[in-house]
């Protein structure tokens, strides 16, 4: 498999697979929401069209990185989401790099979103659909955050090396720049076990698919192939 790995700002053509990843915490929060019965999470291109989404479906539950704010019900937190239930509601969600990320690809035929939480999940359907080229989007930094690539890259050595170790990616994912911020309480809208819970290895048994739904875009879980190479419906 030829992998490649971009910042948003180097992606140059419309990739055939593309696997956006956002390790802290766009992705492991998305995990978590369908973890918590969502059904789907609608990706926002703003803070105004996530409200006025919100303001044409009062039931949905809106999701935005940084503190709590007006019309928001939630942040971008694994830690504070995982006691909210959320069984067969939508979610809007519109944070900083990794619902960019998603929307920078929309064209892609297959667009992933991924974290540490559904990695094996995401590779299990990466080799499933026998991916010859898969572009990695790294979201954070300008495509330089540590915690994205070292997770991108476990996730395409996974691909190939189903019994690939886990423990130096996640190692570098831990030192990285995002993890300090977190534990130290620079970034607004965060619970103390953010960090634990963003470098859980396979916490989920799926992967998450991005596709275009009329004017949106939608992302929603889908069960882990099995090892048998089946794709299920």
């Amino acid at each position: 498999m030829d992998a490649r790995f971009l910042g948003i700002a180097d992606l140059a053509e419309v990739p055939s697979v593309a696997v956006v990843v956002d390790v802290m915490r766009a992705y492991t929060v998305a995990a978590w929401a369908f973890g918590q019965g969502a059904e789907k999470i609608v990706l926002a291109g703003s803070l105004d069209e996530a409200l006025a989404l919100k303001a044409r479906h009062p039931d949905w539950v809106a999701i935005k990185d940084g503190p709590p704010a007006p019309g928001f019900e939630a942040v971008n937190s694994p830690g504070l989401l995982r006691s909210i239930d959320l069984g067969g509601r939508t979610v809007v969600q519109k944070t900083t790099a990794g619902t960019v990320g998603a929307l920078a690809v929309q064209e892609a035929p297959l667009v992933l979103c991924a974290g540490f939480v559904v990695a094996e999940a995401t590779a299990q359907l990466l080799r499933t659909r026998k991916s010859d080229s898969v572009t990695f989007v790294v979201t954070g930094e300008d495509g330089q955050a540590d915690e994205d690539l070292a997770c991108a890259r476990y996730i395409a050595r996974r691909t190939t090396e189903a019994g690939a170790d886990a423990a130096e990616y996640v190692r570098r994912a831990a030192e990285s720049r995002a993890a300090a911020e977190l534990a130290d309480g620079v970034r607004q809208g965060a619970h103390p076990d953010d960090v634990t819970l963003c470098l859980e290895v396979d916490r989920f048994p799926f992967a998450m698919v991005a596709t275009s739904e009329g004017p949106l875009m939608v992302l929603r879980p889908h069960a882990a192939p099995s090892r048998t190479g089946e794709d299920p419906a």
